[in-house]
């Protein structure tokens, strides 16, 4: 059978893009399914896995030399293929739930870094991307399944294992994605907390040093009258009083302070 004469152009150039959605498409002489998964290693990369799948026999589309691989059967190559691609990507996933947890760890132990705000949306918008992906191959998947329920050679068990570890994995992207907000709301009420913490300090000082501040203006007016301006120690006098004034004032604020 020349199966590049049976598929359809549209349905060809659907298998040439490498950044097609997830589809499974019935047709009278054949189905295409089309599968698009993550794949984790230094950096998140999205592929898509193609099939076209005949009455009697499967097709894997090569898109590197634009060919198609004959399979030898309908249903079993595709789910050796899709079940490695699969496995792998459920492994995988587990490296961003180490990177959360180290994030959370930190979080805790108050060890966080500057560039912790950089690493949060990095892993936000990668998890985003899985389970945008993720949810489109589950449903995709769980299409084809129902389509081929009632086929006697379909192995029903096999596709539904599969659909199990897409599921599983999205379960897994929402359930970091929902750790990522709590962490990013736990960030920012250590942020707020060490800001109002800063805040008080130099509201402490500014209490300290502005009644202080006025004394020196006041002394410093130049008119006549001053107090201690004509004994030879008005400077020691108004030195002293600037210290009892500053114990004064340390009393308020830990009265105050205690009083709250």
């Amino acid at each position: 059978m020349n199966i590049v004469k049976l598929v359809d152009t549209l349905h060809l150039e659907d298998l040439k893009n490498p950044m097609h959605p997830s589809i499974f498409d019935e047709n009278d002489s054949y189905d295409m399914l089309i599968i698009r998964l993550p794949i984790i290693e230094e950096k998140l990369e999205l592929i898509s896995v193609g099939f076209i799948i005949t009455h009697d026999n499967s097709y894997y589309y090569i898109r590197e030399e634009e060919i198609f691989e004959e399979l030898g059967n309908r249903f079993e190559a595709p789910y050796k293929i899709l079940d490695t691609t699969i496995d792998n990507l459920l492994k995988s996933f587990e490296t961003y739930r180490d990177l959360i947890i180290d994030m959370e760890e930190a979080l805790y132990l108050n060890k966080t870094k500057k560039s912790f705000i950089n690493r949060w949306l990095e892993l936000k918008r990668t998890i985003v991307r899985v389970e945008r992906v993720l949810m489109h191959a589950s449903s995709t998947m769980d299409k084809m399944i129902e389509y081929y329920t009632d086929t006697k050679d379909f192995p029903i068990n096999h596709y539904m294992d599969l659909h199990e570890h897409l599921e599983r994995t999205l379960h897994s992207a929402k359930l970091q994605l929902s750790k990522l907000d709590y962490l990013y709301n736990f960030h920012s009420a250590q942020t707020n907390e060490k800001m109002n913490h800063l805040i008080y300090i130099l509201t402490i000082i500014s209490a300290i040093f502005l009644p202080l501040n006025l004394v020196v203006g006041f002394f410093g007016m130049n008119t006549s009258g001053l107090p201690f301006s004509e004994g030879l120690s008005g400077t020691g006098s108004v030195g002293i009083f600037m210290i009892f004034l500053s114990i004064f004032m340390l009393g308020v604020i830990y009265f105050v302070k205690k009083r709250v």
